[in-house]
């Protein structure tokens, strides 16, 4: 006997807002089966408000609105029967951060969970990574936001180490990075990784997601060192421009997608990993599974 439910979760970004709606199949004795089922993405980048003003500006206040009544729409549209928003770098920087998550509450009835680096890199790690992560081998899952990134080590099946960085596309773009952040990276890494002999890197993020839709690999091969390294060089050598008309890139990714390459070529390099997969997994689909966890813990609650 299967059980279908739909569950979704909103992922307010620096660089943009999404609504992931998803399928949960349960059947007696099995893992269940995640399915999505829609994705909405609004490119309202917040991060350009925040990391030069320190607030969100009114006028992106109002898309935000716009976009939570239409994703209120949607999600009732679908019959979801649960749902989850959270708000990760820009809103937790912002001055008015609270006060925009109080007037869209007020507004739409949606309420928004601000959470910091730790717990975006935690409910991530929640996501079924179980093709990729075999027991005698050892990932670097990196997931680079507008914001910041999260890096999470994993070996054995277990997570051994998780760290944010405020090293976000978005951030750096708008030369809002400390000085010495990359060499924090360098060294984060590096240190959690020398114990291990050979590291292969989880890549998550819409640009990682982007290059390898069109690099032309069967789903579940890994992108090479090399591979990324030359495409790096190819992006760099292009203008803005060229990247939207030759590359066929949205506005909003045509930017971002160089410092996004180079966190994780970076990220290869002091790991040591030759090769990054790409399960396109992130904090929406980490979202849904918690949510799944939740209704399993209450259940066993109430049995009990």
């Amino acid at each position: 006997m299967l059980t279908i439910k739909k569950y979704a979760a909103i992922d307010i970004g620096s660089n943009a807002i999404r609504l992931l709606i998803a399928l949960v199949i349960e059947q007696k004795g099995k893992d269940p089966i995640f399915k999505k089922r829609s994705l909405v993405r609004v490119p309202i980048r917040l991060g350009a408000d925040v990391f030069l003003e320190g607030e969100i500006s009114e006028k992106n206040q109002l898309r935000m609105l716009d976009a939570m009544k239409a994703f209120d729409l949607l999600m009732k549209n679908h019959e979801v029967t649960r749902f989850r928003a959270c708000a990760t770098s820009a809103m937790r920087e912002a001055k008015n951060g609270s006060e925009v998550a109080k007037r869209l509450k007020k507004e739409t009835g949606i309420n928004i969970n601000i959470i910091d680096g730790n717990d975006e890199a935690a409910i991530i790690a929640t996501t079924d990574l179980k093709e990729l992560i075999q027991t005698e081998k050892t990932f670097l899952y990196v997931d680079v936001g507008g914001g910041s990134t999260e890096f999470t080590l994993f070996s054995d099946g277990h997570t051994v180490d998780s760290k944010s960085f405020k090293l976000g596309t978005v951030r750096i773009i708008n030369n809002m990075i400390r000085e010495n952040i990359w060499q924090d990276v360098e060294e984060w890494i590096k240190a959690v990784t020398k114990p291990y002999k050979k590291v292969s890197l989880i890549g998550s993020g819409g640009n990682i997601n982007h290059i390898y839709k069109n690099s032309g690999k069967k789903i579940g091969k890994p992108l090479s060192y090399f591979y990324l390294g030359s495409y790096y060089d190819m992006i760099k050598s292009l203008s803005y421009d060229e990247r939207i008309t030759e590359l066929n890139m949205n506005p909003d990714r045509a930017d971002v997608v160089v410092p996004a390459t180079r966190i994780y070529l970076s990220a290869m390099k002091w790991s040591g990993a030759k090769n990054v997969y790409v399960p396109k997994i992130g904090l929406s689909d980490g979202i849904i599974k918690s949510l799944h966890n939740e209704k399993l813990a209450a259940e066993l609650e109430v049995n009990n």
